[in-house]
């Protein structure tokens, strides 16, 4: 078992009433959930199977990769 991190990107949909998550280390690894802890959850789950899905030479590669992150910038709209 090897253990790894991955920056998680949250967004609240109103029309849905939950969660969306997408890593973006993993293109198209998104998942949903109602609540923060389901949605994580339900991220884990998605990240779990879409590294199960690699190669062993895709999953070498991904595990060299550096995690991307989130920064928040603050700007003055007009």
């Amino acid at each position: 078992m090897m253990r790894s991190t991955f920056s998680v990107v949250l967004i609240y949909d109103e029309e849905y009433g939950g969660y969306v998550a997408d890593v973006p280390q993993l293109p198209g690894c998104m998942s949903q959930g109602k609540t923060h802890d389901e949605v994580m959850a339900n991220i884990a789950e998605a990240i779990d199977l879409y590294i199960e899905a690699l190669t062993d030479e895709e999953r070498e590669l991904l595990l060299r990769t550096r995690p991307s992150g989130v920064e928040l910038l603050e700007l003055n709209l007009t």
